[in-house]
């Protein structure tokens, strides 16, 4: 396989209201993985369309997010921050995928199955095919490296089975166009970390989000010191003290998320963490988690109020990380319509 300059990409949804899931479970990695790779972090708002939206809402929630990655510690200047739908050749590419991807692979996509529910019939194509869209972003760009949850392994290896069938398809025009043995590289998924999956302060058996009732369930990205507080010593827990190895996590799922909250936001290993607090009472390891927690995400609340205060500052990023990202986008969306035959 030809040899690519390694980069990132990824995408988040500009689903609003963002809490100490997306935060543990993404931004923070985007953040490391600033310092030792070339970096593309988009707001994936033409995938936000596969559902209904409200437009202020939608556009409320693209400059969130966009606070968020710069309030966390990413740098708009040394990598690219961009949303998706200012660069066309996102859908540009996605079509020409709609035509390499097979129904087949497009039916097993568990994701669909999940989101569209009993009415399938009634989803837009939109939601069926966005995992075309989903490779497209990537494949633009020819990232190497994608940071994904295991939800989204799957929608990867569609990307790698994309990128394959086209550079065997068109093997030959890619090498007659002076691109080798391959034009798009396999990419890879970066899972790293001890908390890619945050779970409910109510119920240790579900993922924290945004759609549950109660706003004690999740600490959002916005909340004061206050409200961090409150929530995690209400948060559940079970009546034993903490275990003194992980095996004794294994059947108390409350007690396992706290610790691998602590462990993800302290930079440690859950075996660490119950190294420093087996043994103790909730009480205690509350306490020390607040103090953690209000210090870890108090600062990035405030920072992220106040850039979203300043919408022009915010606009001013994503129209520069466009124009960036667009000089890579059209260069490889020309080659791939020279390999395809295409008249320009």
């Amino acid at each position: 396989m030809a040899q690519f300059a390694e980069r990132v990409f990824s995408g988040v949804q500009p689903t609003g209201n963002l809490h100490l899931g997306n935060y543990l479970g993404a931004i923070v990695k985007f953040v490391e993985l600033q310092r030792t790779h070339d970096c593309i972090y988009c707001v994936v708002d033409l995938h936000a369309i596969t559902v209904p939206q409200n437009p202020l809402e939608l556009k409320a929630s693209i400059r969130e997010v966009t606070a968020a990655f710069i309030a966390s510690g990413v740098d708009p200047r040394q990598h690219i921050i961009f949303n998706q739908s200012q660069v066309a050749e996102h859908a540009e590419l996605a079509w020409v995928f709609n035509c390499v991807a097979r129904m087949g692979w497009l039916n097993r996509m568990t994701q669909f199955k999940e989101k569209a529910g009993k009415d399938r019939e009634n989803a837009s194509v939109g939601l069926y095919a966005y995992p075309c869209l989903m490779a497209a972003d990537i494949l633009l760009y020819r990232a190497t490296h994608v940071p994904v949850g295991e939800d989204q392994k799957q929608h990867l290896e569609l990307a790698r089975d994309i990128a394959q069938k086209f550079n065997l398809d068109y093997a030959a025009s890619i090498a007659a166009n002076g691109h080798g043995e391959a034009f798009f590289p396999l990419p890879e998924p970066l899972i790293q970390g001890p908390a890619t999956r945050v779970m409910s302060l109510r119920d240790g058996a579900k993922k924290m989000s945004k759609s549950d009732p109660s706003d004690y369930s999740r600490i959002n990205l916005s909340d004061d010191a206050d409200a961090i507080a409150q929530k995690v010593r209400k948060a559940k827990t079970d009546p034993e003290p903490l275990p003194s190895d992980v095996e004794g996590l294994a059947k108390r799922p409350e007690a396992d998320n706290l610790v691998g909250i602590y462990a993800a936001l302290n930079g440690e290993t859950k075996p660490e963490v119950l190294k420093t607090f087996g043994g103790a009472n909730f009480s205690a390891f509350k306490s020390a988690l607040v103090d953690l927690a209000v210090a870890k995400i108090g600062p990035i609340g405030a920072e992220m109020k106040r850039l979203k205060d300043d919408a022009a500052y915010i606009d001013g990023v994503l129209t520069d990380g466009a124009a960036r990202a667009k000089l890579i986008a059209r260069e490889n969306m020309a080659a791939v319509k020279d390999i395809l035959g295409f008249v320009r």
